[in-house]
């Protein structure tokens, strides 16, 4: 296990610092960062590859086409992001805690890629990224949040945050989308280094429309992934 850690770690980082360089590049011709996505969509499946984590998607046909989606997902392990990454082949951003953004590699990435950083510790600047963030699902973009916001290391779901569902209640033009991940809490354990393959399932739910308050909207995706998750 020593040796095949160390060799995703290697190749991951190579892989991981040259896709950098590519949108580095590809943002001076498309400052949009929908081709940064794509790239990177392209750099997560070739980390899972890497790692030997096979994914099995269901209910792709639950994605609908033409209209924004605020994407909703439980959130179990840092392979989380790789995986939801190369699962859903949509034009997306992702909305994540600003610190993020500050991390060598991942963090360019994701500034190259136009994600949506979210300082949490002050509320005049979390709104003002849930604002910006509605403006992207108005001109037709899709997001994606883990509304628990951070990682939940037992079984069923962590209390829901208000912001994915403030946001939603801005855009009534959206669908929201719940999609439940299982099996990537093993693939790499909580402050740990060793990677293991890993079977992992995406189950992407029925759209609904963003309508009702904030609230309702939060018990029924919180309802609807519970419901997808194994038992």
């Amino acid at each position: 296990m020593l040796l095949s850690t160390f060799f995703v770690w290697t190749l991951g980082l190579a892989v991981t610092a040259f896709t950098v360089f590519l949108l580095s590049a590809s943002y001076l011709t498309d400052p949009s960062g929908n081709r940064a996505h794509y790239m990177i969509t392209l750099w997560a499946k070739a980390m899972l590859v890497f790692a030997g984590v096979r994914v099995t998607i269901k209910g792709r046909e639950n994605l609908p086409s033409g209209v924004p989606l605020i994407i909703l997902s439980n959130h179990r392990g840092a392979f989380d992001i790789p995986v939801l990454q190369a699962s859903l082949p949509v034009q997306f951003r992702w909305v994540a805690k600003k610190s993020l953004f500050s991390v060598p590699l991942i963090g360019w990435a994701m500034s190259f890629a136009r994600y949506i950083p979210v300082d949490r510790e002050q509320g005049s600047k979390a709104y003002r990224s849930l604002k910006k963030a509605s403006g992207n699902i108005k001109a037709g973009t899709s997001v994606l949040i883990f509304p628990e916001g951070t990682r939940n290391h037992n079984e069923g779901l962590l209390p829901f945050k208000r912001g994915a569902f403030l946001l939603a209640a801005m855009c009534k033009n959206a669908y929201i989308v719940p999609v439940a991940v299982s099996g990537t809490t093993g693939i790499m354990k909580r402050g740990g280094f060793f990677i293991r393959p890993s079977n992992v399932t995406v189950t992407i739910g029925k759209p609904f429309a963003a309508t009702g308050d904030a609230d309702e909207l939060s018990e029924a995706a919180k309802t609807a992934i519970l419901n997808m998750l194994p038992a």
